[in-house]
């Protein structure tokens, strides 16, 4: 694919999350949606392959049945009220359905199974589009419509994808299955606490963010897809491999790294507003994440592969290692804590 139409597809991508993150009206944010959706399909399936193909057509059947329930909420509620404001969710059919369209854009339970089948079919750097900007979009939906929905059902399917995020990511030796279990794990706490505290939610998706994209980048970099490769990456870049240790440990939320910050918020506001046992689930079961994430950690900086190899580049791959176009982001995923009494809600 050429890159005049890469960019087109990427231009049409933002335009289409733009869209949506801007409008007040029902049928201009599904438009948004489904801009945003046509231009990815390409992207996922330009390689080729069947798996691609598959991870295409699984994608576009869950975004498709996704937008159709958005749709079919919005025209319930515009039928019942009479307005087509996002602001304005009154009809209870509308709110239920609209939950569930939004629990599939983003992958939470019960909707969550498409996420990891997509990003393994997919490459790491759609795979790194698909876990980040991809979520702007549907996140901007729920934060608009997250008083107007069930506080319980939200809670519910933010507990349960950080339970399912941490236990779906504990057998997997794919690096993208790890990391999209390990989103469904985020994006619970989002859910969990975005109707206890919009601000605390906004704060725990840009963190999300900013801590995926070095991760994401590091491994395109070091041209690693299983945790069998990260037992090479040593040679190729010990530099680059010491920094995506610490960023994992980053992503797992242990302090004093970037990560800590939203699951220590979250915690704490779950206790100001009397949820000890939801917080004490999610803070036990985040401990399943944590623990794929020292797996990671410890294959990554001190196991050797069983043969030492004195090669300084992978196998059929050119050495494009530059640790300095990657020093912001993995700055920002790891020593941002200092900087949370500015941005502390």
């Amino acid at each position: 694919m050429s890159p005049t139409i890469i960019t087109i597809f990427l231009l049409n991508l933002a335009m289409g999350t733009i869209i949506t993150m801007s409008s007040h009206h029902w049928l201009i944010a599904w438009l948004g949606l489904e801009l945003n959706t046509l231009a990815i399909l390409p992207i996922i399936s330009k390689s080729h392959h069947p798996r691609a193909t598959e991870a295409t057509t699984k994608y576009f059947l869950t975004q498709a049945t996704a937008s159709a329930l958005i749709l079919f909420a919005s025209t319930t509620n515009a039928q019942n009220t009479g307005q087509w404001n996002i602001l304005q969710l009154e009809n209870p059919m509308a709110q239920t359905l609209m939950s569930m369209a939004l629990a599939m854009k983003l992958g939470l339970v019960p909707a969550h199974f498409w996420l990891p089948e997509v990003i393994q079919g997919t490459s790491l750097k759609t795979s790194l589009i698909i876990l980040t900007w991809q979520k702007l979009a549907p996140m901007t939906l729920l934060y608009l419509t997250w008083n107007q929905t069930s506080s319980l059902v939200m809670t519910t399917m933010g507990t349960l994808s950080v339970l399912v995020g941490g236990l779906g990511g504990l057998n997997q030796t794919q690096l993208r299955k790890i990391i999209a279990y390990s989103s469904i794990a985020h994006l619970g706490w989002m859910a969990t606490i975005i109707s206890k505290s919009n601000k605390l939610a906004l704060l725990n998706i840009t963190m999300y963010i900013t801590i995926t994209t070095p991760i994401m980048l590091s491994l395109i970099s070091l041209h690693t897809k299983t945790t069998l490769d990260l037992t090479t990456t040593w040679t190729t870049s010990p530099t680059l491999t010491t920094l995506l240790m610490i960023t994992i440990l980053s992503l797992g939320g242990l302090p004093p790294l970037t990560g800590f910050i939203p699951k220590w918020l979250t915690l704490e506001e779950l206790l100001t507003h009397n949820t000890t046992p939801i917080a004490t689930t999610l803070a036990m079961t985040s401990l399943l994440s944590l623990f794929f994430y020292l797996r990671l950690t410890y294959t990554l900086t001190i196991t050797m592969a069983p043969n030492t190899t004195k090669s300084h580049n992978k196998w059929r791959f050119k050495p494009t290692n530059n640790t300095l176009t990657k020093a912001a982001p993995i700055t920002m995923a790891l020593l941002t804590l200092p900087l949370l009494p500015m941005m502390k809600p």
